[in-house]
C-alpha cells in the first residue's frame, strides 16, 4: 500500500520518510536560497502493512478509577453545605 507524504525536508528516492520508504519524489514549492526559504516535497512512500492479530492490551481494557462510575444504589448527591459553594438564585430580568 502506498500514501503521499508532504514534507519540507529534501530526502532521496530509497530512503526513510515518517517510518516509510521513499518510492518518488515531486517538488511543490522549489526551494529559494534568497529568501532562505526552503522546498516543499511530495513523496510517494511505500507503507508496511499493519499486523493482523493486534490485540489490545490488559491495561487498555481495564478502566481507570477517574473514569469509574459508583452504582446506583451507593450514589448519593451531594449538598451545598459539603460542596462548599454558594448557590445564588437569579430574578427575573
Amino acid at each position: 500500500m502506498t500514501k503521499i507524504v508532504r514534507s519540507p525536508f529534501n530526502k532521496e528516492i530509497g530512503g526513510i520518510v515518517e517510518g516509510c520508504v521513499i518510492l518518488e519524489k515531486t517538488v511543490v514549492i522549489p526551494p529559494n536560497p534568497a529568501e532562505q526559504r526552503r522546498g516543499i516535497y511530495d513523496y510517494l512512500v511505500e507503507v508496511p502493512p499493519a499486523p493482523m492479530n493486534a490485540k489490545k492490551s490488559p491495561k487498555a481494557s481495564k478502566p481507570t478509577q477517574a473514569n469509574t462510575r459508583p452504582d446506583a444504589e451507593s450514589f448519593t448527591r451531594a449538598t451545598p453545605e459539603e460542596m462548599g459553594s454558594v448557590i445564588r438564585r437569579l430574578g427575573r430580568r
